[in-house]
Formats: structure tokens, C-alpha cells, sequence
């Protein structure tokens, strides 16, 4: 089967994973609504490409936090990687090295961050965090990550219970008995992710504070309000972000969300978006409205699907020339040239 865009992954994946893998990974929240319209948002803004413009040589590399990537895309954090591939997340590692760019580990991770981290040494990595009620088992995943040379602390705020995911609920989604949550082992029932915090509040990012060196991320973010409490309370980034359409159903597109949030912290703190993104063009819209990279999430597990580590790497390999090319015909000879004058709004 000859891939060629991202959708010929996902067909593959949904025609070859388990049901209830294929369901638990493609779930949105209610209706879907807002899982779905994170693609459509994408389609609404239109280019105003420039023409002459000397793009013989191409430069797509960019920086997050000070680290080069070389390209803007980096790999979002999702839970439980062997459903998609039997080595898992230690697969996802080593693409993202051979890629050279960013993934964030989950905190529901199937291999440990020991693993992952020996899996594919030197590769740049994030923590994505959860705030559990036992706060000590969340305070030592985030020492954890400092002391094997993680370089980001993601704290993902939009999750004080779990959406409700109709195919899931259908499906009794449960990991299979020889997979487990490995850097919460018998923490909790990872079927009943209940022990998740409900009462954590912008107080607790001082909290974190405490804890590590490590800059602070906050993932989760569709509003000015809150972007402006994320740099009141001292974090180095945001990620826009609605979890992939899986929490509260009917909120913005995070492409939407995202013009909101760059004028509200107006280059204070560096802002990232994930969910919905299928193309290079789209990564270009993103960049254009101010993201300074993209992050990918089911892309990434159909990616893992296909071929693993190497399915992966062809995921984002075909972003790259893709994101490459859309600069290229839009005008863009480096990624310090896209800005908003590229595109415009579009009723379809």
C-alpha cells in the first residue's frame, strides 16, 4: 500500500487494529462535535501566497524553549502506545530522535520513562503531566523526568475528570492483562482513572515550581483569560489544546482558540497548538497565526500502526515535505518569514 498522506494511515489503522483500540484512540467526547470540527477549522483559512519570492533554498527548522527541531511539528502526548505497536512508546522515541524533533512522554505511558529515555538517548523530550490525589506519586514522576534529562514539565489542565467517550463506555475500554500504566504501577485501576485531582487550581503550578528546574508548559488552553493567568503564573509555554475533542464537547477549535491566545500573551511566553492537524498546509496556517510549532497525536498512532517506529518516521517525513512545499509555494523561504499577512478567513 503505497501511503502517501495521512489519511492513507489512518484507514490503515482503523482496518487493522483491534475495535476497541481503533475506538479508544478515534474517541471524542458526546457528540464528537469539536473532535471533528478541529479538522474542519483548518479548512476555513485560506492562503495569500507571494509569488517571486527566491525559494531555491529552503530552511524549516525553528526552536521550542531554546531547543532546534527540525522542523516544526513535534509529537503530542498520548496514552498507551502498545495498543497501537508492541514496543510502544520506546517506537515513538526512537522516530522522534531519527526525526529530530520533540515528543512528550504521557504520564499513562506503557513502557516506563526509563525506557523510554534508554530506547533513544540524546533525543530532545517533554513530561506531560496529570496532578493526581496522591500528590507523592506526582511529585516523584516529575523528579523522575528531571533526573533522566526530560526538558519540559507538560501539565495538562483540562482534564479534572475524564470526557465522556460513548464508544469507550460501549466497549468497557480496559488495557489488555499484559499491559500496564507503567510509571503508575498499582497507583490506581487504570480503567477507573479516578484518582486523577479534581481540586488542583493556578495555585498549584508554584507547587510544581518547587519541585524542578525544568520549564513549565501548561497544555489545555482556549481562552484569553486563561492565557493571561498562564503568564501571570510564571510558565515558559501553551500548548492550545482541547485534548483532541475528548473532554468538553462544543468548545472552540483549537485553531480558532489559538488567535485568541497569541494576542492575549502578546510574545511573552511561546504557544503551541495540537489537534486536527493532517497536512503541511495546516502546519503553515498554524505557524502563520502565531504557533511556534504544532503538536501531533493520532497521526502519531497511526504513524505507530503502520510500521511502528518506521511507520512513524514516515508520518512525519510526509509532513515535513509537505510543510516544506506549502512554504515554498506560499512564498516562505525560512520559518522566520510566515506570519499572519499569509492567510486569511474564509466562510466555506
Amino acid at each position: 500500500m503505497s501511503m502517501v498522506c495521512l489519511s492513507d494511515f489512518e484507514a490503515y489503522a482503523k482496518k487493522y487494529l483491534p475495535k476497541i483500540a481503533w475506538d479508544y484512540f478515534a474517541a471524542g467526547a458526546d457528540d464528537c462535535t469539536t473532535r471533528d470540527e478541529n479538522i474542519l477549522a483548518y479548512k476555513r483559512i485560506r492562503f495569500r501566497p507571494r509569488m517571486l519570492r527566491d525559494v531555491s533554498v529552503m530552511d524549516i527548522r525553528t526552536k521550542i524553549l531554546g531547543s532546534e527541531i527540525s522542523f516544526p511539528v513535534g509529537i503530542a502526548p498520548t496514552g498507551f502506545h502498545q495498543l497501537a505497536w508492541p514496543d510502544g512508546e520506546k517506537s515513538t522515541a526512537r522516530a522522534a530522535r531519527a526525526m529530530d524533533t520533540c515528543y512528550i512522554a504521557s504520564t499513562y505511558s506503557t513502557c516506563t520513562l526509563e525506557e523510554i529515555c534508554a530506547a533513544a538517548p540524546g533525543g530532545l523530550r517533554w513530561f506531560q503531566l496529570y496532578i493526581h490525589r496522591n500528590r507523592a506519586a506526582s511529585q516523584q514522576l516529575v523528579r523522575r523526568a528531571e533526573a533522566l534529562g526530560f526538558q519540559g514539565l507538560v501539565l495538562t489542565a483540562d482534564l479534572p475528570y475524564t470526557g465522556k467517550r460513548r464508544d469507550d463506555v460501549r466497549n468497557g475500554f480496559c488495557l489488555p492483562p499484559h499491559m500496564k500504566v507503567k510509571n503508575l504501577e498499582g497507583a490506581f485501576e487504570v480503567c477507573k482513572m479516578s484518582l486523577l485531582d479534581p481540586s488542583v487550581t493556578w495555585n498549584d503550578i508554584y507547587w510544581l515550581r518547587s519541585l524542578t528546574r525544568l520549564p513549565i508548559i501548561i497544555k489545555g488552553i482556549l481562552t484569553r483569560e486563561d492565557a493571561e493567568l498562564a503568564v501571570k503564573h510564571g510558565v515558559q509555554g501553551i500548548i492550545v489544546s482541547n485534548h483532541g475533542g475528548r473532554q468538553l464537547d462544543e468548545g472552540p477549535a483549537t485553531i480558532d482558540a489559538l488567535v485568541e491566545v497569541v494576542d492575549a500573551v502578546r510574545g511573552r511566553v511561546e504557544v503551541y497548538v495540537d489537534g486536527g492537524i493532517r497536512k503541511g498546509s495546516d502546519v503553515l496556517k498554524a505557524l502563520a497565526l502565531g504557533a511556534k510549532c504544532v503538536f501531533i497525536g493520532r497521526p502519531a498512532l497511526w504513524g505507530l500502526a503502520y510500521k511502528g517506529e518506521e511507520g512513524l518516521q514516515d508520518v512525519l517525513r510526509i509532513l515535513q515535505d509537505e510543510f516544506r512545499l506549502s512554504m515554498a509555494l506560499a512564498g516562505c523561504a525560512s520559518v522566520s518569514e510566515i506570519g499572519q499577512h499569509l492567510v486569511q478567513f474564509s466562510r466555506l
